[in-house]
């Protein structure tokens, strides 16, 4: 969704103060740095007006003096890293502590918008349900595989249910790998409680984490979107919602607990077929098993889903019944 003027202000305003809070940050490291010991502080005036000499010669072709002047910058870098070593300070102790290094907490590269700033915008149209303290919280390091049985065998395919959890949390880690060479889509299905949105937030975290655009609505949250803009209009695409299109990553969760009509199969249809045009991955969760969800959407749809998702089935018992039996008997 196209940010207003007060929504792109609201954002440079926080970029700002990012800002302000890295130089303050930096100014203090400094202050006290200096204070325990003179020659620092003496060794960063030294390396300024070198590397200003540096950069007139630079304009004016010396080679040979420019030659002299890296050397000597080089030699006071090193004693500046050995001092700040001395001192119990990491070598970068005076590089500003950015959140994003790429952008230098600006929300621009250049005159493009960063990755960060368009999760940011993101996360201003879409609030979402605080998926970040939630991702704090269900990542792959908290994801455990104690409550899945190694007993307990789908007959079909001979598989038990540790069997299909270690394959679903390989195949999204494999997803993530190649998130940014190849094209693909997960869908997550099976029964109630086994993990399924614990896993999608797994992948989630990593992607944010790796600066790519991430957006997380249930299935009834996104559909109720659909409702209030004009996507199922003859005349294509609304451009409000272009974000629900182009972000690197749609996670759709829950879905088949929606009311379902001919509105959601057709907006489903929608979502995911563009998505697919522009290359865009997406997550779905599901409790439908495969003929369920042929039932429920458009063959269209269904097709879709067959021919350019992952599926990975899981089974089992509800891991919150079993985490409660658990705290109860401890």
């Amino acid at each position: 969704m196209p940010l207003t003027n007060s929504q792109y202000q609201t954002l440079m305003r926080q970029y700002e103060a990012k800002q302000l809070k890295n130089a303050q940050l930096l100014q203090q490291r400094k202050q006290d740095a200096y204070r325990r010991s003179p020659r620092l502080k003496a060794l960063e005036q030294k390396i300024s007006a070198i590397s200003v000499s540096r950069a007139k010669s630079m304009l004016d072709g010396d080679a040979s003096s420019l030659s002299l002047l890296r050397k000597e910058l080089q030699q006071l870098f090193e004693e500046k890293k050995k001092l700040l070593n001395e001192l119990g300070y990491p070598a970068d102790y005076f590089n500003p502590p950015y959140q994003c290094p790429d952008c230098k907490d600006t929300g621009y590269i250049g005159t493009q918008k960063c990755h960060c700033f368009l999760q940011a915008a993101i996360d201003l149209v879409y609030p979402q349900s605080n998926l970040r303290r939630i991702l704090q919280e269900e990542n792959f390091q908290t994801f455990s595989m104690d409550y899945y049985s190694s007993k307990e065998i789908n007959h079909t395919t001979g598989l038990s249910s540790l069997d299909c959890a270690k394959q679903a949390v390989a195949s999204c880690r494999q997803f993530i790998r190649d998130f940014d060479t190849a094209f693909g889509n997960l869908l997550l299905y099976g029964d109630t409680g086994i993990g399924k949105t614990f896993l999608s937030h797994c992948v989630a975290k990593e992607l944010l984490d790796s600066g790519h655009s991430v957006i997380y609505f249930t299935a009834f949250e996104l559909f109720r979107i659909f409702e209030h803009t004009t996507l199922g209009k003859e005349n294509g695409v609304d451009a409000d919602d272009q974000n629900l299109f182009n972000c690197d990553l749609l996670i759709i969760d829950d879905l088949g607990t929606e009311l379902s009509n001919s509105f959601t199969s057709s907006q489903m249809f929608l979502c995911l077929n563009e998505r697919i045009l522009r290359q865009k991955s997406t997550i779905i969760s599901t409790n439908l098993n495969i003929p369920q969800l042929a039932e429920t959407y458009s063959e269209r749809t269904f097709s879709r889903i067959t021919s350019h998702y992952t599926m990975l089935k899981m089974f089992g018992q509800d891991i919150r019944i079993l985490k409660k039996l658990h705290a109860t008997l401890s």
